[in-house]
This record gives C-alpha cells, structure tokens and sequence, in this order.
C-alpha cells in the first residue's frame, strides 16, 4: 500500500492496529468447507447466498452488541445464511480469533475470517474457511495468496475499483468482493458494484459487499450480477434470524407473489 493514500482516520487507525500484531508460533493448515457450494447450495434450495457477519461493533456503527456471538451465528444460519463472516480484529470491531473458533465448530457453513491481514504470519492465527485480502492494503496481493492457498484457505479478495478487480485477477482471485464502501470516507454507494461488477469473469465467485439493508438492495446487487452477498449490520442490527431470514428469501419470495398473481 502507498502510505501517501488518503484515506479516513478510522482506517489508519485500523491498519496501524494491524501492523502490530502477529501470528501464531504454528502454522495454520485447514480442511475447508467450500464457499462456492454453499452458494449453489442456496441456490438450488431458492435462497438468495447471504455471508451474514457476527460483528459486534465497528466504526460506522453506533454502539456495540453484547450476545454471545456463538448464539448469533446459529440463529443468523437458521435464518438461512449460506455462511458466515466473522470479526478477528478486536481494537476496532470488538472480534477475537476465539469467537471464530467457537462459532465454527458450532455451525456447519463455510466461515470467513474477516479482518486486515497485511503480512504472511498474521495467516496463521486461527483455522478459518476462508481469509479476506484487500487489495488497498496488501503490499503483494499475489504472494500472500499464495501462501493462503498454500494453508488450505480460500481468500476473497476485496476491490473497490476495475482497477483493483485487474489486480486480484492477476494475482489469481478465484473469489472477488467488490466493496460499496470507499475506505478512504467511509461513503457508501450502491453504484459501485454496478460500475465494477461487469469487469470480472462469470466464472469468478462474484460477492457484493456493504450498504446491502433492504429487499431492494438485495435484488439491486443480485439483478448487477452477484453470486453471493456480505451482510453485516442490516443483520446485527435487531431480530438476527428475522434479518436473515428476510434478506435470504427475497428472490424465493418475488418468485411465489409473481405465480400467485398469474393463477388469479
């Protein structure tokens, strides 16, 4: 990353927290569950493939949450989540690699290790079934993807720009997010999948990610090419299962009103 980029305070704050911390002495080798198939498994079972995220605060958001995050992730997969993101930072986010040990053995979907790993030894601080990049931040996108691949992880790999979808093409993204929010205001805006979205390959996992809070946005994202969707406070945010489950069902739901309405 050039360390010239403007971006807001709350991120620097964030990248400087990371920088600090360190891996495990023991490198870390996961037998994952796939992410793909649990998108076409929601698919085939007319589900909208929602990542929902357990994250007990950040700072966008106002206040924090204080469930047992094991109890969250259950009632977000009975809800019909196709698999889970959960918050490893803990300065910022109120995460820990502990809440993610916990709800991964208790659920049976892929879980996303969401946090800003910026060095090869910050891989191997907890088992996860996939990791998150983001190509603003890493220095060499294709040499710690690499050694990700190497532990068994899967990695999304999180853009903003067509110019950072190049760049995660190149280093071999086999999954890429496009983010809504700019992290360097903070802003968020729903054009941004729309305006990057047709620049990566069909035959990448494609997931739009922030800013995604209605049934609106859901078929917005899903309607500009998205396989899968990250979610994390429209969920957090009140009944767990009730958001989830709202979110999931939306093309499922279209499609019943719409074969009602013709049968009458």
């Amino acid at each position: 990353m050039d360390d010239t980029e403007e971006i807001a305070p709350a991120v620097k704050s964030i990248l400087s927290a990371a920088r600090e911390r360190e891996g495990d002495d023991e490198r870390v080798s996961v037998d994952t569950r796939s992410l793909p198939d649990a998108f076409e498994e929601a698919e085939q079972g007319g589900r909208v493939p929602v990542i929902a995220e357990v994250k007990p605060t950040s700072p966008t958001t106002d206040g924090s949450r204080e469930d047992d995050p094991v109890e969250l992730a259950q009632q977000m997969v009975e809800g019909g989540a196709s698999a889970l993101s959960v918050l490893t930072e803990p300065e910022h986010f109120g995460g820990s690699p502990e809440s993610l040990r916990k709800i991964r053995d208790a659920v049976d979907v892929p879980v996303l290790r969401k946090d800003f790993i910026l060095e090869e030894e910050q891989l191997d601080t907890v088992e996860a079934d996939a990791i998150l990049l983001i190509v603003r931040f890493v220095d060499d996108l294709e040499e710690l993807l690499t050694a990700a691949q190497e532990r068994g992880f899967q990695v999304l790999v999180e853009t903003h720009t067509v110019e950072e979808v190049e760049q995660a093409l190149e280093a071999g993204a086999e999954i890429i997010g496009v983010n809504n929010r700019d992290l360097a205001e903070l802003e968020v805006d729903l054009e941004t999948f729309e305006q990057v979205a047709p620049e990566v390959p069909e035959a990448i996992t494609l997931i739009a990610e922030s800013g995604i809070s209605t049934a609106d946005d859901v078929r917005r994202m899903r309607d500009a090419g998205a396989d899968g969707l990250l979610v994390g406070s429209a969920i957090m945010d009140g009944d767990v299962r009730e958001n989830t489950e709202t979110l999931t069902n939306v093309e499922h739901t279209a499609t019943e009103q719409t074969t009602t309405e013709q049968s009458q």
